[in-house]
């Protein structure tokens, strides 16, 4: 092939070297129960070897509701960590040097907050805002789209992300301001084409609104960043990931005028799939991680966490989630292909499935350019039925075992009844505890100051001023998650699926 590794359109990596020179940052998604319960996981983790961590936040905070609040009654802390305040955050990150270690947080619709809270954690250690490395995902449209952890409507969304992009571009320079999400869109039963094309369509969306806001797409590009699936069809995803290099290369320069190729690079984290692990026969999962773990790895992606084999039954364990480690571990070490660049360039089969996964993924994109765009898209509910169109054929297939899974609809076992042992429990005792932790801040704390900020913070979203300035000022204060939302949901109001 007569195109580099690092040179436009990047179809064979961003970087000349690739992993010859620096491997992808090892990441694995980590936040349960409490702030200190996730502290000692993000320690142990840290310890066994990961070079990033990643934070799941418990639904309460996902949507903008504290842990004392009646909506949240029954999921604190269960599918991530609960963070209702600055205290909670600096208990995450306890003894952790947030200068030294990049920390992408799994956060959509009060990514402006919980980015507030990183920021403030961060000033209380007299670490500056721009010695911050790392990502929120930011990413609302795909919210709409299949995942329903949205708050505002979509115009507002869109506002708070284009004020985080001017933010972050002065004050905190290396922070990757969005990372578009075609993950939960694959989760949702897209087809690999259709996730690419989604995704690149959100991102047109954001790209058109921070343009039409004033920014300038040479400044905020480069800070711009993607999450991928990594799923179960080995060679279909290595082709993918080289797909979205090239397209993205050619949307940024094409389509926007881009002149910084930093700004055409699609840079992304991936995750193995979830929807892709099975309860039954559940140490069989481990080998589905290692081949999607491997698509990734050898379709160039720059983060990667591997989900542990135990997660369609529980959230990890320290066991399970090292044996996900040592998974990403071993393809780095042992596996030999990091001492190549791109080790499948040439391959007949490899670069006939990039060209045609390009056409069939284009395609779809004109198809929602001619509605309007994504968000015109969205509201028609185009997308979403396109999504539950392929994950209607794709169960068929599972139920009439076209499609073969192993443990699931072939190779059953008879005695089915083996458990996994010592599942992750989550401690109610430590739920409650949050909950009083929660009425003891708002009782202690200076409530005058609160009403003020939160004032002052409902008049500015009133207002074209950027928010994210306000929004800090009311965490350093120790507003809450859910006061915070609560402010800009008088503003905003909240999105109608109806």
């Amino acid at each position: 092939m007569s195109e580099k590794a690092g040179k436009y359109p990047f179809t064979r990596g961003i970087y000349p070297n690739m992993y010859q020179k620096k491997l992808w940052t090892m990441r694995q998604y980590a936040g349960f129960t409490s702030a200190k319960q996730s502290n000692e996981r993000y320690q142990l983790l840290l310890s066994k070897g990961v070079s990033g961590l990643s934070v799941a936040f418990d639904l309460p905070t996902q949507i903008g509701y504290d842990s004392d609040h009646s909506m949240a009654n029954g999921e604190v802390g269960k599918v991530g960590v609960p963070i209702s305040s600055i205290l909670d955050m600096e208990t995450l990150f306890k003894n952790i040097s947030l200068d030294q270690v990049s920390t992408s947080m799994t956060i959509n619709s009060t990514a402006a907050i919980l980015l507030a809270m990183y920021i403030v954690t961060a000033e209380k250690n007299n670490i500056k805002s721009n010695k911050l490395k790392g990502t929120i995902q930011n990413d609302i449209l795909k919210e709409y789209i299949a995942r329903g952890t949205y708050i505002f409507p979509i115009k507002p969304s869109i506002r708070l992300i284009t004020d985080i992009f001017e933010f972050c571009s002065d004050h905190v320079p290396k922070w990757n301001t969005i990372s578009i999400s075609g993950y939960h869109i694959r989760e949702a039963g897209s087809t690999a084409a259709q996730e690419l094309a989604f995704t690149f369509s959100n991102a047109i969306a954001y790209v058109e609104a921070a343009l039409n806001s004033g920014l300038k797409i040479d400044n905020f590009g480069p800070n711009i960043s993607f999450f991928f699936n990594a799923h179960n069809d080995l060679l279909t995803e290595i082709a993918k990931f080289r797909v979205a290099r090239r397209l993205w290369a050619k949307i940024m320069k094409n389509r926007f005028g881009a002149k910084n190729e930093k700004a055409m690079q699609c840079r992304f984290h991936c995750q193995t799939g979830g929807s892709t692990l099975s309860a039954q026969q559940a140490e069989n999962n481990i080998v589905r991680t290692t081949l999607q773990a491997l698509s990734a790895v050898l379709g160039g992606t720059q983060s990667l966490h591997t989900n542990s084999f135990d997660e369609a039954l529980a959230l990890p364990t320290d066991h399970s989630a090292t044996i996900a480690l040592r998974t990403q571990q071993i393809i780095a070490h042992e596996s030999g292909i990091t001492n190549f660049v791109d080790p499948l360039a040439g391959s007949e089969v490899i670069e006939e499935l990039t060209d045609q996964l390009e056409i069939e993924t284009q395609a779809i994109i004109d198809e929602v350019d001619n509605l309007g765009g994504s968000i015109e898209a969205i509201e028609k509910g185009w997308i979403q039925n396109q999504i539950a169109e392929s994950a209607y054929i794709y169960q068929q297939k599972i139920d009439n075992k076209k499609q073969k899974i192993v443990g699931v609809n072939s190779f059953i076992e008879k005695e089915e009844e083996k458990k996994i042992e010592n599942l992750q429990k989550i401690d109610e005792k430590l739920t409650s505890d949050q909950i009083k932790k929660v009425h003891e801040l708002k009782k202690n704390r200076d409530n005058n100051d609160v009403k003020s900020k939160l004032s002052k913070l409902n008049d500015v979203a009133n207002s074209n001023d950027n928010l994210m300035p306000h929004i800090i000022n009311a965490v350093r204060s120790q507003c809450t998650i859910g006061e915070i939302a609560d402010s800009l949901r008088k503003c905003f109001g909240e999105f109608d699926q109806r």
